[in-house]
């Protein structure tokens, strides 16, 4: 353990008054800020009152370095570590679109939700050992937790692996002596997300500090109704470490014991710093001086007893009493420190509006001065002096006002050519192109799109299985990239249910492949957080049909972390699965129109063989992105030709790949079907039939080029064939080719899907064949279509 330093009483005296500083201006933050939801300035406040002072601990205890996952009332820690200024946290509430104004956000997510900067604006990393780190909020409940365990493991990884204790690595860790810290909400400990990843972390013995925030309410939910034994440290107390088992140091503090709360983050960092140790903080008898959000009143549920007893132990009030019991400070002295608090909250409120509002009323006056040169000029003059007075009257203006206004005035002259409607339709154009910038911008960064493509090369005609290509190709990256890591369910030892990383654990040791617990969420969750701390994780989901398991984390944190820091952070996890055709209900799933929806924000490669997947992994390596890569399941065993330039031959995404030219209908598809499409219209040909066969090889990003549409405009007939449910990824590539792509505009014939069906499938080869589209199936669409077209050249075949 280290020595304590020694300070000076004046020092004391100085630390103890900034720290009741800081939580004045926390509190009084909390009650101003409730005051502008509810006057309308701002749409929700959920704020952080009555967890002031043990968040001032936990700030004493966090080092540059170190890392916080955590929750959505911890704004007095993000005053304390310097993470965010007064007027910064009250941009995020009024949802201000400018990075430099609300820098965790961008005025993307409700206030609350807070975030650093992991990534400079040249797109290069940060030096994360100089600066405090919090990872991006999310508002799921619990949700925060599989994240920390990866930001955790990090550290492990780090510290263990001495490939990685060079200068290329510094920015990142510094031998492994960062922590993650956690916070959660007592009554969030109820969600699984919570058991899954405290089961983890003390199987992995990760240095995880995490504290949990007990108000012992659930918004109106007592705890009692929440947790075992109605208490989250007495329900994990099997999980203490002893002499016969590694496991979990616990701490119990009350939440307005300002001392004991400080010597207890001193301990217990040190403790998860020095032995990588995790660690749970259960600070209790927190109160909640204005219930749980600004849409409602604890006075609905608590009784006046309850109510008093928060007033008696709110923690600056116990503060106070400390402070004047050891003469710290006068009476003054802290009169004086909470009316300056008061004033300083107010100075940041009213600066963080005027900054808001500024620019748009700037902007609104631009509008109204268009607006009213065209009435000018126009037979609806009295319209648009309406439209133009409303705007410029407008008490809570906001830049749908302006764009709605400016819509109506150009709508209103859609009969007129008169002097001013060009300026109007200018600068509508203008404004809208620069709120897809402030709101629609950032889901990717695009940057995997710009990694130049490499052909794969072979020497001789060696063929091997798709498992070994797949091998030899991890085996090259494992090599190429130190900061790789591999792992999942059997991905280490037993090198994956398939083979496809045989033997690479025993080459390469387990910190870099290693095997997981069954527990696919956290699976994900400690790739996020690795990958946010430098590490490239390739994370395995045993079988697609899993991903359900994971999909909250992936869809909710992962998808959207680009987007709600608006390029800030970045998480470039690969997802390795595998899916698609096997057999039975639970392991030959297709749900791509689930992932499509619920993923926006990844990448989803969808290979047909394992030297296409092989490549996809190269791409994703040389970027710094998020990706799923979907294996076909049934390639593992099939023969393919051997590479030669493993590691290096990169396959580009959203690139559709012409397998087989022809003239008389396109099918659209992509995996394993691809293979069944080919020997269809192999058959077809024999009916004097001419088939184009398309590979999508991603469905996002899908066909950035374009270039389906000039197969239809060739064959002018078009199959989308996909394993799904009907209406899952065939209805997404038919509106991206026919909508987007405009390609109705070449059809002589009705577009046609062929999926699987609405039930998952049956078992064993008969239940496959009658479940997901066969290639008798792909021969008579293809040939009902030319039926419909020419029927006497291709008469029916079974009437």
């Amino acid at each position: 353990m280290a020595q304590k330093k020694e300070i000076s009483y004046e020092d004391f005296k100085k630390a103890v008054l900034n720290d009741y500083r800081i939580a004045n201006e926390s509190r009084e933050a909390s009650l101003t800020g409730r005051k502008e939801v509810l006057s309308g300035k701002a749409k929700f406040g959920i704020f952080g009152d009555g967890k002031e002072i043990a968040q001032l601990a936990m700030a004493k205890a966090f080092k540059p370095g170190d890392f916080r996952s955590g929750y959505y009332r911890d704004q007095t820690f993000a005053f304390a570590t310097g993470m965010l200024t007064l007027q910064q946290w009250f941009a995020g509430l009024y949802a201000h679109a400018d990075l430099e104004a609300e820098p965790s956000s961008g005025g993307r997510q409700m206030g609350g939700h807070y975030a650093t900067r992991t990534v400079n604006e040249d797109g290069s990393w940060a030096e994360l050992t100089k600066l405090n780190n919090t990872s991006s909020d999310i508002s799921p409940t619990g949700g925060q937790m599989p994240r920390l365990l990866g930001l955790a493991l990090a550290s492990k990884v780090y510290r263990n692996n001495p490939g990685l204790h060079n200068s290329a690595f510094e920015k990142f860790s510094i031998k492994g002596n960062e922590i993650a810290f956690g916070t959660i909400g007592d009554a969030s400990t109820s969600e699984g997300l919570f058991w899954e990843t405290i089961n983890a972390a003390g199987v992995m013995q990760v240095p995880m500090l995490i504290s949990v925030w007990d108000d012992g309410y659930g918004i109106s939910v007592p705890k009692q109704y929440q947790t075992s034994k109605g208490d989250i440290s007495e329900a994990l107390k099997g999980m203490q470490r002893d002499k016969k088992a590694r496991g979990y140091e616990m701490f119990k503090i009350k939440g307005w014991d300002y001392t004991a709360l400080c010597e207890a983050y001193e301990k217990a960092a040190e403790l998860c710093r020095t032995e990588h140790v995790p660690i749970i903080m259960h600070v209790e008898e927190v109160t909640q001086p204005q219930g749980h959000s600004t849409s409602g009143s604890h006075e609905r549920y608590k009784s006046p007893e309850r109510l008093q007893w928060e007033k008696d132990f709110d923690c600056i009030r116990r503060m106070r009493e400390w402070i004047l019991k050891f003469a710290i400070a006068t009476e003054n002295e802290l009169t004086s420190i909470e009316e300056k608090a008061k004033a300083t909250v107010k100075e940041a409120k009213d600066n963080a509006w005027k900054a808001y509002l500024e620019p748009i009323k700037n902007e609104s006056s631009e509008a109204v001065s268009l607006i009213n040169t065209l009435g000018g000029n126009s037979s609806h003059a009295e319209s648009l002096i309406k439209i133009s007075s409303e705007l410029s009257s407008s008490k809570e203006l906001m830049r749908r006002d302006i764009t709605t206004a400016l819509r109506k005035a150009l709508r209103i002259t859609r009969n007129e050519k008169i002097d001013g409607r060009e300026q109007v339709i200018s600068y509508l154009n203008e404004y809208n192109t620069k709120n897809v910038e402030r709101y629609d911008s950032l889901l990717h960064t695009e940057e995997t799109l710009h990694v130049s493509p490499e052909p794969v090369t072979y020497e001789g005609e060696t063929i091997v299985s798709g498992y070994e290509v797949l091998r030899d190709n991890f085996d090259a990256i494992l090599t190429k990239y130190p900061n790789v890591i591999i792992f999942g369910e059997d991905a280490g030892k037993l090198g994956d249910v398939n083979q496809g990383l045989e033997n690479l654990q025993a080459k390469y040791g387990e910190e870099r492949l290693f095997d997981t617990g069954i527990r696919e969420a956290t699976i994900a969750g400690q790739a996020i957080g690795m990958a946010m701390r430098g590490l490239r994780p390739i994370a395995e989901i045993q079988y697609l049909d899993y991903l359900l398991y994971a999909i909250q984390i992936l869809s909710d944190d992962l998808a959207t972390l680009s987007y709600r820091t608006k390029g800030t952070q970045r998480s470039p996890v690969i997802i390795r699965t595998r899916g698609h055709r096997l057999e039975g209900i639970w392991h030959s799933g297709s749900p791509m129109g689930m992932i499509l929806n619920s993923l926006r924000g990844i990448y989803v490669c969808v290979p047909r063989n394992m030297t296409q997947a092989a490549g996809f992994y190269n791409t994703l390596l040389s970027a710094n992105e998020p990706a799923i890569v979907i294996e076909p399941l049934n390639s593992y065993r099939l023969k393919e030709k051997k590479p030669s330039n493993f590691g290096e031959f990169k396959v580009p995404l959203g690139v559709p790949e012409v397998l087989r030219e022809g003239r008389d209908v396109t099918i659209v598809t992509y995996g394993p079907l691809c293979r069944m499409a080919m020997e269809a219209a192999t058959q077809l040909e024999e009916a004097e039939i001419s088939v184009e066969i398309i590979d999508v090889q991603t469905l996002l990003p899908f066909d950035i080029n374009n270039t389906i549409v000039d197969s239809l405009a060739k064959t002018n007939r078009v199959l989308f064939l996909d394993e799904d449910v009907p209406g899952g990824a065939s209805a997404f590539m038919m509106q991206k080719v026919l909508e987007e792509q405009g390609g109705y505009t070449h059809l002589d014939s009705a577009p046609r899907t062929l999926t699987g069906k609405a039930h998952r499938p049956a078992y064993g080869s008969d239940g496959d064949y009658f479940s997901k589209p066969s290639v008798d199936d792909i021969f008579d669409t293809v040939y009902s279509m030319m039926n419909e077209a020419d029927p006497s050249s291709y008469p029916s075949i079974y009437e």
